[in-house]
């Protein structure tokens, strides 16, 4: 039994450092794309990824920093506040983030689109920030309450899910964003089980791994279009 013990605590350990490795890499590649773009020429497009980029790398950071010293310190209670801040900061940034790559395509592509087009993106992203702010979310709690998890998350998804079909109408146009489409619903694919079923299973919780990779994948996209 205190064998058994000692593996689970050696293979969390391992998995923490890998953790800790991949977010720091993950990070510093964000930032890196995003200050590689502000020192390109300037231009709308460039502009506009380089917003892009800043909001996701801050966002994100705000959540996966005190994750980082979490696990380097081996302390959950001194870094639980904090994380549960950077979660609702983190959902918000990704909110703008779907909305402003929404708008990059629309430059890319040089596509008008409707009024209804656009009042239902703003509207959707409006929607889901307020439902983010609601106390029933629970941030600062280890576990959030799966019911507000769905609420919050439906709107979120319906703006990616718009956002990528934007991509995947015009994937033809512009071969560095071919895969953009399949990029976001990759993305959702992983991060829904997350939000699912984490509180039932934390491994579930692995797969927010792989939807780092598909934001990589991304902002790699971005630095071949502008």
């Amino acid at each position: 039994m205190r064998e058994n013990k000692s593996n689970v605590g050696e293979k969390k350990r391992v998995f923490g450092l890998f953790e800790v490795v991949f977010d720091s890499l993950y990070l510093m590649t964000a930032f890196g794309i995003g200050f590689f773009f502000l020192i390109q020429p300037s231009s709308a497009s460039q502009k506009l990824a380089s917003l892009i980029v800043f909001i996701l790398a801050i966002g994100d950071s705000f959540h996966l920093i005190p994750r980082i010293l979490e696990v380097l310190r081996g302390n959950l209670s001194s870094f639980k506040v904090a994380m549960g801040w950077g979660k609702l900061i983190s959902s918000i940034t990704m909110t703008l983030f779907y909305v402003l790559l929404w708008q990059f395509g629309l430059i890319v592509y040089n596509f008008s689109p409707s009024i209804t087009e656009t009042s239902t993106i703003y509207i959707l992203a409006i929607i889901r920030i307020i439902l983010c702010f609601f106390p029933q979310n629970k941030w600062l709690s280890e576990t959030q309450p799966l019911l507000w998890a769905i609420w919050r998350n439906i709107p979120f998804v319906v703006l990616g899910g718009i956002t990528a079909s934007l991509y995947f109408a015009n994937r033809f146009l512009s071969p560095s964003l071919s895969y953009m489409w399949l990029a976001i619903l990759l993305s959702f694919a992983f991060y829904l089980p997350v939000v699912l079923f984490v509180n039932r299973n934390r491994k579930i919780g692995m797969l927010m791994l792989p939807k780092t990779c598909m934001y990589i994948a991304m902002l790699f996209m971005l630095i071949l279009t502008v």
